[in-house]
């Protein structure tokens, strides 16, 4: 079977061979520090062995509560925010990308939707989103490890609400699925009373790192996505990326090359997709790297774009503006369509020198050309390639770049696995809401 790849090629203009000398005992260092579990944060490693060593018990669990929602429901409503859901929502716009123009509830006859709630404060985005469920059959996911944070808490009582209106309490508790703590906490102690079916946060797990456990692993095979490929695909990298040596593990260059760029001065880095799918695996990212390296005055600003869009609206910053960010190329190799352009009889466009080619074939000139002109303006470029879009590619990414997140905060020198920035804006708000 073919694996993702990392080429480097596009960042040998701007690191010397020393500087990967310099760095390379520095990076094996970091990788004996994680693999030996002795590194800050060393309580939140479960997400290491977690694709071998999950809870076999609870993936039945899962499995079955994901057969009795798709029998009872035509929608379910994944409620939380952060990590308890953008693993999710970016495994199923990767697996299954939905069309632009079809609306909530028109996926194909009788397949589960899957929508997300509580990722905001917007009255109208949620009262969109009542409106959009409407009349149909529905069951909720709500995903807190406590239960308190605002934003979900505040939609699950709205969605609640709905569900006892429509289905009586015996009927909601029914169709509430709750992903929370093992022990302890608001929503445990609501799910416990109520009698909501419950599924595990593991305590050695955080939010961000969260995507294989129940907090995505039950909407993903509820909307039918295969877990047992995502979970194969991230076994098989947790082997291919054990080495502590940066030339037997792409986790470990990769870590190593946004650290010498960021020693550069390239202080941002933008993730980029030709693919729409994409879309959420960079948000997905985004909160991954964010969280773990923003601290202490220290780490990269990861951003992202999707292209060929973006080149309409940013491209001209990234080729002549300030040069302090770097790229990171995801590359999907083998579309799942790929229609050929037709030819038309007066070729106003001047484009019928194209017909009969593929559309693959014209985005990957568009990627080619692109990635040239930015490298020679002064943008070092990182292509991971996928071979195609399928959850054990996915879940092998996922697990890859889980790792070298996680490599690149021991060479940061920060702790990955903490957040303590995120509660200050908490402390102003709710200051505010009590006042």
């Amino acid at each position: 079977m073919s694996h993702l790849t990392l080429d480097l090629t596009h960042t040998e203009p701007f690191i010397a061979p020393e500087e990967w000398a310099a760095v390379e005992l520095q990076a094996a260092a970091a990788a004996q520090l994680l693999d030996s579990r002795r590194g800050p944060g060393a309580d939140f490693l479960g997400w290491l062995d977690l694709p071998v060593r999950y809870d076999r018990a609870e993936m039945r669990q899962i499995k079955a509560a994901a057969r009795r929602i798709q029998r009872q429901s035509q929608v379910l409503v994944v409620i939380g925010i952060g990590g308890s859901y953008l693993g999710a929502k970016a495994a199923l716009e990767f697996c299954q990308p939905t069309p632009p123009l079809w609306p909530l509830p028109s996926r194909k006859k009788g397949a589960l939707q899957v929508c997300f709630a509580g990722t905001n404060l917007s009255g109208t985005h949620l009262q969109q989103l009542l409106d959009a469920v409407g009349k149909r059959d529905f069951s909720v996911n709500v995903i807190s490890k406590s239960g308190t944070t605002l934003e979900p808490a505040v939609a699950f009582r709205f969605f609640r609400q709905a569900l006892e209106a429509r289905y009586g309490s015996e009927g909601a508790r029914e169709r509430i699925y709750a992903t929370t703590d093992r022990a302890r906490g608001a929503l445990k102690t609501l799910a416990d009373r109520e009698g909501y079916e419950t599924f595990t946060v593991p305590d050695d797990v955080g939010g961000r790192f969260s995507v294989l456990t129940a907090v995505g692993l039950l909407p993903l095979a509820a909307a039918g996505i295969d877990t047992d490929a995502l979970l194969r695909g991230a076994a098989d990298a947790r082997v291919r990326y054990r080495s502590t040596s940066i030339a037997d593990n792409d986790a470990l260059r990769y870590a190593a090359a946004r650290n010498i760029l960021y020693r550069k001065g390239k202080l941002i880095e933008m993730l980029i997709g030709y693919e729409p799918r994409l879309l959420y695996l960079a948000e997905w990212w985004k909160q991954l790297f964010g969280e773990s390296e923003g601290k202490n005055g220290k780490g990269i600003f990861p951003t992202s774009a999707q292209f060929t869009a973006d080149l309409h609206s940013l491209g001209q910053y990234v080729q002549e503006g300030r040069r302090h960010l770097f790229e990171t190329l995801i590359d999907i190799e083998t579309p799942q369509h790929n229609p050929t352009l037709p030819a038309t009889h007066d070729d106003l466009d001047g484009l019928n020198y194209l017909a009969g080619k593929p559309l693959h074939f014209i985005n990957e000139q568009a990627l080619r050309g692109t990635l040239e002109a930015h490298v020679a303006g002064g943008v070092p470029n990182i292509r991971i390639g996928v071979p195609e879009a399928t959850p054990y590619y996915l879940g092998h990414l996922f697990f890859f770049f889980e790792k070298a997140c996680a490599l690149s905060g021991y060479l940061l020198g920060v702790n990955p696995f903490d957040q303590p920035g995120v509660e200050a804006y908490k402390k102003n708000m709710f200051r505010l809401l009590k006042s």
